[in-house]
């Protein structure tokens, strides 16, 4: 604020001090030029009544001559500062309209007003940098699960497109260089209500100085970074970034997944999915001979992923100078029926169109059907404005970089425990995941059920740490009883288990929960809310335990005491 009164008042001086002075003068003047009153005497206008009669005349509204009829001096004076004083105040006003829009003054205000949107929010939030597609979707994601953002991106357009959302809560956004820590501060980065730093910019070097400087300036903070290459995955690790998010080796890692054990990538899509809608059907990726179509950052994670898998791969890449490349590597972009011919695509079980092109990629899928329509198609999506096209494109699996990172970082941030439950699942096999995927599918009717975490503590669940603090011991299955009718346990399925000692998935419905213990459950939002009470309420814990209802009224414990004395 003191940089823009400064700057007002910079380029305000002259005018001010002409108005001023003209004002003065006009004063002045008609204080000792001499004037008559009702009775005939010579009378000297008061400094009240003469700036009173100058400060109307300036805006040439006549309200008369006060108090008396002026003479004629008086008017002549009057009538040489009546054009005076308005071409003071044309000019005044021209300096100031061209001040109000003048850039740095207008994006010292922006700035001011951002800065005080984030300082009055008092709900948790994230500190998003880059409002792309990732950027957008994410901060769409967070609002669902009620958790704020604050957003600074390069592009005045996309900071329009925010402005114009109809969001729940609010959500600042400023147009600036998200690397820049003076900035970074402005979004709040070292508010206390900021619980992370996301950097999601489509430049590596900008979000390797975001992560730097959130650590540096707030090293408690939680940072999600985007990284498209292993050398910036590296040197991010090396100041202590939270989590590293490569799109392209993450879809590659789980297509990996999808070819040796498809129930576990089943398992993967569904807890990955926020769209509530109904769950995806079980994607059998064909083992055997595959075309990658492009061998940029996309392909080349592919490659390492099919050959891991012990795949036979066939590249074909335009650019004979990207390193790494296979020696059998076959020149074009593979959108030609020659080329692909070449590939031997009659025998291929699937073809990859991993272009950095959309054209291109739509072109390959188009050719490569009509040579061989039985192959499995892996398609990238560059562009989310193209979703409508690839969705058509008869693609198997479109890979859509922004997808990919939104799925990851929102789970992330909003429900670390999921990405917990995955990694400790895919210590089991294939039917052991295929045993989850049918309950699943029971309890939520196959739709996407709602997943939930619960920490035992005074917060969530005040009547099971009462109960803990008196020495009862409080079952799972306790939790999962409903508060009517304690003999009916509603379908809600719990995922894993985890405290102080570790975490395992499928706890047993007789494990004890302790104070800290956190536990992830699906099922539906009714049966969420079931639990709450089991969670909170002191009197439904009682019964679901025992089978009693305590009364919690004075008169009600008096009655329960009177009667147990008489029964005794």
């Amino acid at each position: 604020m003191n940089s823009i009164t400064f700057l007002i008042l910079r380029r305000m001086r002259a005018p001010l001090l002409l108005l001023s002075f003209v004002y003065a003068i006009a004063t002045f003047g008609l204080t000792i030029i001499p004037g008559v009153d009702d009775q005939g005497n010579v009378w000297h206008m008061d400094f009240f009544h003469a700036f009173y009669f100058v400060s109307f005349m300036g805006t040439t509204i006549g309200f008369g001559e006060i108090p008396y009829p002026f003479t004629d001096a008086q008017r002549m004076w009057t009538l040489v500062f009546v054009f005076i004083t308005v071409a003071t105040w044309i000019y005044t006003i021209g300096r100031l309209i061209g001040l109000l829009q003048n850039e740095a003054l207008q994006k010292a205000l922006l700035e001011y007003q951002f800065s005080r949107q984030v300082q009055l929010l008092t709900e948790p939030f994230y500190l998003v940098c880059g409002y792309g597609d990732t950027g957008s979707k994410l901060v769409d994601a967070l609002l669902l699960n009620l958790d704020s953002a604050t957003v600074i991106d390069i592009k005045q357009d996309r900071l329009d497109a925010l402005t114009l959302t109809d969001f729940p809560l609010n959500v600042p956004g400023i147009c600036a260089d998200a690397s820049n820590p003076e900035y970074m501060q402005l979004a709040g980065v070292n508010h206390p209500m900021c619980k992370g730093v996301v950097a999601i910019t489509n430049d590596n070097a900008a979000n390797l100085h975001i992560a730097i400087t959130a650590k540096v300036l707030n090293p408690d903070l939680k940072v999600v970074c985007r990284a498209d290459s292993h050398e910036v995955e590296a040197n991010l690790a090396s100041f202590g970034t939270d989590h590293i998010i490569d799109p392209f080796d993450t879809f590659a890692s789980s297509l990996g997944l999808a070819i040796h054990s498809p129930h576990q990538y089943l398992l993967s899509q569904w807890f990955h999915d926020d769209s509530r809608g109904k769950l995806a059907e079980l994607i059998k990726v064909p083992k055997g001979r595959w075309i990658i179509c492009g061998f940029g950052r996309f392909g080349q994670a592919l490659y390492r992923e099919f050959v891991r898998e012990g795949l036979e791969v066939q590249v074909i890449e335009p650019n004979a100078l990207i390193p790494g490349q296979p020696e059998e590597t076959l020149c074009g972009l593979g959108t030609e029926a020659v080329t692909l011919n070449e590939a031997d695509i009659q025998n291929a079980a699937g073809i990859v169109a991993g272009a950095d092109d959309d054209s291109n990629n739509l072109s390959i899928v188009v050719t490569a059907l009509e040579l061989n329509p039985n192959l499995f198609v892996i398609a990238r999506q560059n562009e989310h404005s193209n979703k409508d096209l690839f969705s058509t494109s008869l693609a198997d699996l479109v890979m859509a970089p922004s997808d990919v990172l939104v799925n990851k970082i929102r789970t992330l941030l909003t429900n670390r425990l999921v990405d917990d439950f995955l990694s400790l699942a895919r210590a089991h096999d294939d039917l052991w995941a295929r045993s989850l995927a049918d309950q699943l599918r029971q309890i939520s009717n196959h739709r996407m059920p709602q997943i939930w975490a619960v920490t035992i503590r005074s917060n969530e669940a005040h009547a099971v740490t009462e109960k803990l603090a008196t020495g009862e011991a409080v079952l799972l299955r306790h939790l999962l009883a409903d508060h009517t009718d304690r003999t009916y346990r509603f379908a809600a399925l719990p995922l894993l288990f985890s405290n102080s000692l570790g975490a395992f998935c499928m706890p047993d419905l007789d494990t004890p929960c302790h104070l800290g213990d956190r536990i992830l459950f699906a099922g539906t939002a009714a049966n969420e809310s079931r639990m709450k009470w089991n969670l909170q309420n002191e009197v439904a814990l009682t019964y679901v335990m025992t089978g009693r209802t305590n009364p919690q009224t004075t008169i009600g414990k008096w009655f329960a005491a009177r009667f147990s004395k008489d029964a005794a």
